[in-house]
């Protein structure tokens, strides 16, 4: 075919075999700006748990220095070096340090959602830019066969007119409809390009475009689809996004928990040992403790901050009713996609498939007989039909891998190569 000549012209892949599906989302976790600002999320997520879960850590102070000065008991100057060593820790407190420990850990589970959540949808992102790319292809193999034709006519044509068999308008007409088509041959070869460069840039490889790209036998499409109540209840149990929602409203209560008990009292206890080079009657060389914290007033800080962590609650509680919403209709816009997809489109485009094969076999046959010149118009008819027929079965695997997105399943990237 034409086209192929124009594809092997493109510039070589990085990768030494052609380009799979399976090769494509390999790179899904490949790093990328995207998945390195989840991994960051996480990352500070997990660090915020850290510290929240050392607020409760013994607390060890070295106090040192060294000094001299002049009282009016002993006069001049005399040294009044000192070293003390204290141990510190909270015994017991209202639950503020466990509600913020709490909620930290919350905070890190949901982020680790919004990571899986961020994948998923970085593989669907890579499926929809390579099969973009095999489209692109399609379209341009159908371009070139409708262009071959036109311009066999045109020739013709002009031939014709010279012979004086067709007019000037006539033959003008087939010329005006070959440089048309030529145009759209070319555009769709810009497309080829562009569509390649779209998808080398969402693998991060940019420069890298494919020469040859292997069209996937999408096993997954027959599947079967269950029905939508069933589908619902397992997205209610296992989105990832409204798995990390429910976490971070967790925490946000948590967090009202702990601003709520942060004017409650608490116990430290303490021990401390010293060494002076000047006695006192109020220098220990050892002491140990029980300290009452208890803050009786804090002016204004606890209510603005008790304010400040109820809204934000509100906050996310109405963005997590506002999900559940949205999630349950994508799924019922994708339950029903697929099923119109499966049981629609594809019969309709399979049976304009069986029509033309045999259209184009018919047009080979009046084209060996010489009855004939319209082999051409079939088989550019059959590569309209391809393009068309493909078309339905990527719609119909990315439907899926939103589907399995919106339940919280992996992607099934293991498609066998076609």
């Amino acid at each position: 075919m034409r086209w192929l000549l124009v594809l092997l012209c493109l510039p070589a892949w990085g990768f030494a075999a052609p380009l799979t599906l399976e090769l494509v989302l390999a790179e899904a976790d490949a790093p990328h700006p995207e998945l390195r600002l989840s991994e960051a999320r996480h990352a500070l997520a997990r660090a915020d748990q850290q510290l929240a879960e050392s607020l409760n850590d013994l607390s060890v102070t070295l106090d040192a220095s060294v000094r001299s000065g002049r009282n009016s008991t002993l006069g001049g100057y005399t040294p009044d070096h000192l070293a003390r060593l204290n141990i510190k820790k909270t015994v017991l407190d209202t639950g503020r340090f466990g509600a913020l420990r709490g909620a930290a850990e919350n905070e890190t589970a949901a982020a680790a959602f919004q990571h899986v959540d961020m994948r998923a949808q970085r593989r669907i992102t890579l499926m929809a830019h390579f099969f973009d790319v095999l489209l692109a292809d399609l379209a341009y193999a159908a371009d070139s066969e409708f262009m071959a034709v036109a311009y066999v006519r045109w020739d013709n044509g002009k031939d014709l007119h010279q012979l004086g068999q067709i007019s000037t308008p006539q033959w003008m007409e087939l010329e005006a409809r070959y440089q048309e088509l030529r145009l759209r041959r070319n555009d769709s070869e810009r497309r080829m390009r562009e569509k390649r460069a779209v998808l080398a840039m969402a693998m991060n490889r940019p420069g890298d475009l494919a020469s040859e790209v292997v069209d996937p036998v999408l096993t997954g499409n027959n599947r079967a689809l269950p029905g939508f109540e069933n589908l619902l209840v397992h997205l209610t149990a296992h989105n990832p996004k409204l798995a990390a929602l429910r976490l971070q409203l967790a925490a946000a209560r948590q967090r009202v928990t702990g601003v709520r008990a942060s004017d409650g009292p608490r116990l430290e206890a303490e021990a401390e040992a010293g060494a002076y080079s000047r006695d006192g009657a109020s220098r220990d060389s050892v002491r140990a403790g029980i300290n009452l914290v208890w803050p009786l007033s804090q002016g204004g800080r606890m209510d603005g901050e008790m304010a400040r962590e109820q809204a934000r609650l509100q906050q996310l509680q109405a963005e997590a009713d506002l999900l559940a919403m949205n999630l349950r209709q994508a799924l019922y816009d994708t339950w029903q996609e697929i099923q119109l997809l499966r049981d629609v489109e594809r019969k309709t485009v399979q049976a304009q498939v069986v029509q033309r094969d045999w259209a184009l076999e018919r047009a080979r046959a009046e084209y060996e007989l010489e009855l004939k010149t319209t082999l051409g118009v079939s088989m550019a008819e059959t590569q309209r039909i391809r393009w068309l027929s493909r078309s339905v079965e990527y719609r119909l695997a990315l439907a899926w891998a939103r589907m399995d997105a919106l339940l919280g399943v992996p992607i099934d990237h293991k498609e066998k190569k076609g």
